[in-house]
């Protein structure tokens, strides 16, 4: 692994960080303005890389406000580009949080209706490359070997599964055939970001066809077992770790997954030095993870591709990590459903912030937008070129939340309301995300409230009914 340099993590200002900035010109303006469906509008397609973080946080960016955790390549995506900072993901029908994310993200369908496997949908890799993109994909792949070997044509150190220790993550080699048998399975010869991080370097430093491409970058960092190397994990003492504001020892109520795999990383009840060793640990292994995000930034840059590639930074789900008691993402909260989604490229504004409420599935008509392709009729995302011009009069007004079938949720612009029923007992919560958004004041008891309960109720039935719901009433 290459060594740290300390110095691009501390120090770093506007003025340093804007010399390093990818592009930054007019070119490729003409982009932003071709019509949804045309091809040809730009002289030149645009080039795709797409980096795919797993349990990395909304808020575990410092460019976007957390100044515990040090960011740089990723302050670098943010500053010269169109963050939307209340993107997410609509929850989970399993405890593993990630296969329906990316199921959703893949297809751009909502929850019950995006396969986990992704049978019988096209993916956004598997209609560029019928499009004429050379499509590359590297790292974590949760839905299946055959939506994958339809996805890509060409790609390394492919993981199919969940989460492994990361210096020995069991990966394929590429096959055209798609075979990918448990007998060609190997052991990375790296650290995770590392590995998967080099597969991508070395994508890049050899293409030279005339064709655009779609690179797919997904990491399994910062998902558990943290164990960042050491250089990184000095950056973060416990003891200077701030406590979060909504920290409990222990949920106030059964939740329905209180003592599942995530949650017993840490016993009961937690206390303030164990959350802080866990806050830690992640904050690690997100700063190692963002070191070789910038190899890829930089190896991108030298490749002279770098003018004409739209890069999408975003998270797969988010991590409780100490917060509200709790250390998974198995649960409705801010914590966990929210996700870093950043768009940038050519004539994509720089450093600017949306705050649009959005889904990862948005990303795949965005992308149709983006690259002059017709979106399928399958998709049921909404684009997000408009956002990312500026005009939010298309935006969604709400936003549906469930997990398994005891959680359910939604979210307008301002408040939030969970409704659980666990082993026949029933807890509502309402939060104002404007004055609390931390999530500590349940309202649902307050009377002048009722209406705001009431009006999201109505909502959220709305919502179950529009996403084929199977559980109906919580």
């Amino acid at each position: 692994m290459e060594m740290l340099d300390r110095r691009r993590f501390i120090g770093l200002g506007a003025a340093g960080a804007s010399a390093l900035l990818l592009g930054g010109g007019t070119a490729g303006n003409s982009l932003m303005a071709a019509p949804q469906g045309t091809q040809g509008a730009s002289p030149k397609r645009p080039n795709v890389l797409f980096l795919f973080t797993d349990d990395q946080r909304f808020d575990a960016i410092r460019a976007l406000g957390n100044e515990e955790i040090h960011t740089p390549n990723m302050d670098r995506l943010v500053e010269s580009g169109v963050s939307f900072t209340r993107a997410g993901i609509m929850g989970s029908t399993s405890p593993a949080v990630c296969l329906p994310s990316r199921a959703m993200l893949m297809s751009g369908r909502t929850l019950y209706r995006a396969p986990r496997d992704l049978a019988g949908t096209v993916t956004f890799p598997e209609l560029l490359g019928q499009a004429g993109y050379r499509t590359f994909g590297t790292g974590k792949w949760h839905n299946g070997r055959q939506s994958f070997a339809r996805s890509f044509g060409a790609g390394g150190s492919i993981f199919f599964g969940g989460m492994s220790n990361h210096l020995r993550v069991p990966v394929n080699d590429f096959d055209p055939t798609g075979a990918y048998t448990k007998q060609t399975r190997h052991a990375g010869a790296a650290f995770s970001s590392e590995l998967f991080s080099n597969e991508a370097v070395r994508f890049l430093r050899e293409y030279d066809a005339a064709d655009p491409f779609l690179m797919y970058v997904s990491y399994t960092a910062p998902h558990d077992p943290r164990m960042a190397p050491k250089e990184f994990a000095d950056l973060y003492p416990p003891q200077d770790i701030a406590l979060p504001v909504n920290f409990l020892p222990e949920h106030p109520f059964d939740n329905g997954e209180l003592k599942i795999r995530d949650e017993a990383l840490a016993p009961w009840p937690r206390t303030p030095e164990i959350v802080r060793e866990h806050i830690a640990a992640y904050y690690a292994m997100v700063t190692h993870l963002d070191h070789h995000i910038g190899r890829v930034r930089e190896a991108l840059e030298q490749s002279g591709h770098a003018d004409n590639t739209i890069i999408v930074f975003a998270g797969d789900n988010g991590l409780a990590v100490g917060q509200h008691g709790l250390l998974g993402k198995q649960n409705l909260y801010e914590h966990s459903v929210r996700v870093p989604l950043v768009f940038c490229g050519p004539g994509i504004p720089q450093g600017e912030r949306r705050d649009d409420l959005c889904y990862l599935l948005d990303i795949f008509p965005t992308l149709c937008d983006l690259t002059g392709q017709t979106t399928p009729d399958s998709v049921e995302g909404r684009t997000l070129l408009p956002a990312i011009r500026g005009d939010s009069s298309g935006a969604r007004e709400d936003l549906f939340l469930a997990y398994r079938n005891f959680q359910r949720g939604v979210r307008d612009d301002r408040f939030k309301l969970i409704e659980y029923t666990v082993k026949g007992e029933r807890n509502t919560q309402l939060f104002d995300l404007t004055q609390d958004p931390w999530e500590t004041t349940n309202l649902a008891g307050k009377t002048d409230h009722a209406g705001d309960l009431a009006r999201l109720r109505e909502r959220l039935a709305e919502w179950q009914t529009e996403v084929d719901d199977p559980v109906l009433q919580v």
